[in-house]
């Protein structure tokens, strides 16, 4: 017993010495200067009295020996517009840091602004005070004022009169945004409409969407989250739906990070010089729809980038349909889906007569087949395709060679974009490419001016891009 009496007595001594030991721990004043992992924070854009993400930097200790750093603080104090959090302690100004050699610690950063006009630049620095002199970390957001729709129920939120959006406020939709029946929504250019996750658009029946971008001053959809990495990333949002008898008059928009980027049924719609990328599913899902596009950039859409169900009308001319889906290798990844079934909601099966006419575009993609038909026996299944470049193998549903509905086109040829990469995504074809000045006159000058407003008059170039 009187063993164990000593053998606990040595442990609680030998606690007791530990805990003295680090009690006297000295810290020096810094002899160098202090080295952080960035020097400029830059916080994605953020809306008005929103709290963003929460960014880090981590300030290292090179020196052997432990320091006290004299003081951090925020340049602007407790006037700043951020928040800092310095080893585990919120605040804006932080005396007498400790800091073990050869260590580190974590500043967290976050911002949550009041924004007074569209946007604002929100800019301040951490100062690290010591005698080698003071340094700093610059802090940077853009800040845009927001007008949220909010849903609070089961309910959505609507719109029941006719509206335009301006640019003056980013427009936040938190769940499910409903525009009533026979009501029509402009978009001015400039205006950026963001969604929440799980959120998304409805445009009721016989409603319109009037989307008036122009170049330079597109109109984006995409989710909320402004970390670039998301723009990448699909899933952020729903979609905008469309019910029977709707309309869509689409011009520059950038619609992206979404389930399904413009989901329509038995809806009319004319899309100009936009770009859809991105969504888990689908870029167009359209049921028994009317389309027409011209000067169209589609890419990273895991189903298809546009999916034709239950026949309808697709009219496509100088449209760029790449998909290089790279997110999930099981989904199909075409280009351009085109049946005339659809399951609808009861799970019962409907068919009806499909019309595609596609001019001067790319159809191509990482899989070997960028484009799928499904004609259903007994249905009307019409198409053309004049002088595109199809990404073709024989499971496409449809003859490529010898056939008379595929007139002065190539098949298989790499149209050689400048950059894939969906960070990048600059669907250009270079100078050598097989696609250009390969494009129908005729068809040219139904859309004289590419997407980027170059003259195409002449040898044009197949695709958006001229």
């Amino acid at each position: 017993m009187n063993f164990k009496i000593f053998i606990a007595f040595a442990c609680w001594l030998a606690l007791v010495l530990v805990s003295c030991n680090r009690d006297e721990i000295e810290f020096d004043t810094p002899s160098q200067e202090l080295r952080f992992s960035k020097d400029t924070v830059f916080c994605d854009t953020v809306y008005h009295q929103v709290r963003s993400e929460t960014y880090a930097v981590k300030v290292y200790n090179d020196e052997d020996k432990d320091i006290l750093i004299p003081k951090i603080e925020l340049a602007r104090g407790s006037g700043s517009l951020y928040k800092i959090n310095v080893d585990g302690k919120s605040g804006f100004e932080f005396q007498n840091v400790p800091l073990r050699k050869k260590d580190s610690l974590y500043i967290f950063v976050e911002i949550a602004p009041t924004a007074t006009g569209p946007e604002a630049i929100a800019e301040d620095q951490i100062i690290f005070h010591n005698a080698m002199g003071n340094q700093q970390v610059t802090l940077f957001s853009v800040v845009q004022d927001a007008e949220f729709f909010v849903q609070t129920t089961a309910t959505p939120v609507k719109i029941t009169s006719n509206t335009t959006w301006t640019s003056n406020k980013a427009k936040i939709i938190y769940g499910n945004l409903q525009v009533e029946p026979g009501v029509t929504l402009n978009i001015n250019p400039d205006t950026k409409v963001y969604f929440h996750k799980n959120s998304g658009m409805k445009m009721a029946n016989a409603s319109q969407l009037n989307v008036n971008g122009t170049l330079g001053h597109e109109v984006i959809f995409r989710g909320d989250r402004n970390d670039t990495k998301y723009d990448t990333i699909p899933k952020n949002w729903n979609s905008i739906s469309f019910d029977a008898g709707t309309t869509l008059n689409m011009n520059y928009a950038k619609i992206f990070g979404g389930t399904r980027g413009l989901e329509m049924k038995q809806t009319t719609a004319n899309i100009n010089n936009s770009i859809i990328h991105t969504f888990q599913e689908y870029g167009i899902y359209a049921v028994q729809s009317t389309i027409s596009a011209t000067n169209l950039v589609m890419n990273n859409c895991g189903e298809a980038n546009i999916g034709m169900f239950k026949g309808g009308f697709l009219n496509l001319t100088h449209c760029t349909l790449a998909n290089f889906w790279e997110m999930n290798s099981a989904m199909n990844a075409y280009s351009l889906y085109a049946t005339n079934e659809w399951v609808n909601p009861s799970g019962s099966t409907e068919n009806a007569a499909l019309h595609l006419d596609i001019k001067n575009s790319i159809l191509y993609g990482a899989q070997a087949n960028a484009v799928q038909f499904k004609p259903i026996s007994g249905q009307t299944f019409n198409y053309a395709m004049t002088n595109c470049l199809l990404k073709y193998d024989t499971s496409a549903g449809f003859t490529f060679d010898a056939n008379p509905l595929i007139i002065n086109s190539i098949k298989n040829e790499n149209p050689a974009f400048v950059n894939l990469s969906i960070e990048k995504m600059n669907l250009r074809v270079k100078p050598s490419s097989v696609a250009r000045n390969k494009g129908n006159l005729t068809a040219a000058a139904s859309v004289p001016f590419d997407i980027v407003n170059v003259s195409r008059l002449v040898s044009p170039t197949l695709g958006a891009y001229q």
